[in-house]
């Protein structure tokens, strides 16, 4: 059997007519960028998520660092985040022109550990960026309580998660934004590039919208922004899936219980944490080898059995090829769960058209992996 990582074109068939039909609107509309299905899509979207503001961008870089902008966050300011997310979250906070800080992860969710949080801070210290990691929410509670003694922004970085949250919180309820991404491999991906913020607040809405597009919040006026704009092609794909959004995580959320269950005895592999009361989205399910330097045979293994798994991600940030390549950074203690996590991680296929049968192959080589692989 031949199980593939994506599920890109199973998803599309499934929803083949609503996307087509949105598509055509856009189409037939003749406006392309800024449009009608634009403007439509960010009402749907702010109402399905519970904010008040939603902003198409670019990409989910953008989100990141256009908030930073509009928050007035720059060089001479520090950021606290962790390292072994996706590199574009440390990446915005340099286009931005800030200092990246990096802590620790917490060592089972693998989420920003807000504990550590605190020590990291100082009075050049603006604001923190939790990820929402491989689909399940950071603690905001926690993260949140720190931030307002301190007097800090929160971006949550949100594109591993959609439609995750908290038992008593949803994301973006107490923080500055939210930020995003829409690439075709997220939960709620289109066919291309794509992101978007979410605020409650008036003032970073209008910023965003005003340096997405050249500075202008009209047309002929300009001040200084940039071009990074949710293109109404996208947006009409985005609206059709979001319809379907909640299903395909419950049905991820199925798949990932079938993983657990199957991979309960295993020796040599550690599944993944799920919080008490999280409703965890799985955008990933990742599994970790005991022993690190086993994880490349683990992929290996999987590999010439037809199981198509990947790494999410197997370099942390700070031991990149040439880092910090003279951007500002700094190290905040010791990150070794978040080193460890990067050298023996590894994520088996997860997406809602997956089969049962193709989950329990995938789980009987895991098995058969582990069987000769635990003493």
């Amino acid at each position: 059997m031949k199980v593939e990582f994506y599920g890109h074109v199973r998803q599309y068939r499934s929803v083949q007519a609503e996307i087509d039909a949105k598509m055509k609107e856009v189409l037939l509309s003749g406006q392309y960028v800024q449009g009608p299905m634009l403007k439509a899509f960010e009402k749907q979207a702010a109402a399905y998520f519970g904010s008040k503001h939603a902003v198409g961008v670019a990409n989910g870089t953008d989100a990141i660092w256009l908030v930073l902008m509009a928050l007035g966050i720059g060089p001479g300011d520090e950021v606290i985040t962790h390292p072994n997310t996706f590199f574009a979250t440390v990446e915005a906070i340099w286009i931005a022109g800030a200092t990246a800080v990096l802590v620790d992860c917490d060592p089972a969710t693998k989420c920003i550990d807000p504990a550590l949080i605190e020590a990291a801070i100082t009075e050049r210290t603006r604001a923190v960026i939790p990820v929402h990691f491989y689909g399940q929410c950071a603690d905001m509670p926690a993260i949140w309580e720190i931030a307002a003694r301190r007097g800090l922004q929160v971006v949550e970085d949100d594109a591993q998660a959609i439609d995750a949250r908290g038992d008593t919180f949803r994301p973006g309820e107490r923080s500055a934004a939210v930020a995003t991404s829409f690439i075709i491999q997220k939960n709620l991906g289109c066919f291309g590039d794509g992101g978007m913020v979410f605020t409650d607040r008036d003032d970073i809405n209008a910023t965003v919208r005003k340096l997405r597009n050249h500075g202008s919040d009209r047309r002929d006026h300009h001040s200084f922004g940039f071009n990074s704009r949710l293109d109404d092609l996208q947006a009409g794909v985005l609206s059709a899936k979001l319809n379907h959004i909640a299903a395909w995580s419950d049905r991820r959320i199925a798949i990932a219980a079938r993983y657990t269950a199957g991979l309960k005895d295993v020796r040599a592999v550690t599944p993944p944490v799920v919080r008490k009361g999280y409703r965890h989205v799985f955008h990933l399910y990742v599994i970790e080898t005991k022993d690190p330097a086993k994880r490349d045979a683990l992929l290996n293994f999987l590999a010439e059995r037809g199981v198509d798994a990947k790494t999410h991600y197997s370099i942390a940030i700070h031991k990149q090829e040439g880092f910090p390549w003279g951007k500002p950074v700094r190290i905040a203690g010791t990150v070794k769960n978040a080193e460890r996590n990067a050298a023996s991680c590894v994520s088996l296929p997860m997406y809602p058209e997956l089969t049962d049968e193709e989950a329990d192959y995938t789980i009987a080589r895991v098995l058969e992996w582990d069987a000769a692989n635990a003493g």
